[in-house]
């Protein structure tokens, strides 16, 4: 589990078919060993191999199906996040690590001191997603502001612009969505 509050930005080191090497400032890896778990941009990776400064991850068919991973290349700044620990605040919200799908950004302008962002979200997933409730993009914990059809919106500040990928993000930018826990597993206890 993790909060979607980003601990640092690192980047893609290097990509050899389904294994990915993730680099960092080294003080990033402080406690973490082989076998932890790391959300890069959202996604849960177990890591298997530990440096001064990088880590390497086995990336799984299934993610780079309903991730971004497929468009990213070497030098692609990533959003990094050390599992959750027990005795740990929660400043975010809860996040799993296991991506729902892939949104796009349909519009981003300034809205005040921050700014706006909307998102389409796939067909399949807009169910999940609820006015002032959570979501995850690209492993960034926000809160929904609006709902329009396929479309939401949410309001970034400019601290969190600056501390995650998300300040790169450009009209048509695809992004990892990952809905609310709760609401998905509401869905399947009451389908059943």
């Amino acid at each position: 589990m993790f909060t979607g509050i980003i601990q640092t930005i690192g980047k893609i080191k290097s990509i050899k078919t389904d294994a990915f090497c993730f680099e960092a400032q080294s003080s990033f890896f402080n406690e973490v060993k082989i076998g932890d778990s790391i959300a890069v941009n959202g996604v849960c990776l177990t890591a298997i191999e530990i440096g001064n400064d990088y880590f390497k991850a086995d990336i799984s068919q299934e993610t780079l199906r309903c991730t971004i991973f497929n468009h990213l290349g070497a030098n692609n700044s990533v959003n990094l996040e050390k599992a959750l620990r027990l005795n740990q605040g929660i400043d975010g919200h809860l996040v799993s690590g296991h991506v729902d799908g892939i949104a796009n950004v349909v519009d981003r302008f300034i809205e005040g001191e921050s700014t706006r962002f909307k998102i389409n979200a796939p067909n399949n997933l807009i169910k999940y997603i609820a006015k002032k409730g959570s979501v995850c993009i690209n492993g960034v914990s926000l809160t929904v502001n609006d709902i329009n059809d396929c479309e939401f919106d949410i309001n970034i500040v400019s601290h969190t612009l600056k501390a995650t990928t998300l300040g790169a993000l450009k009209i048509n930018s695809e992004v990892n969505l990952e809905v609310d826990i709760i609401a998905r597993h509401l869905e399947q206890l009451l389908h059943h």
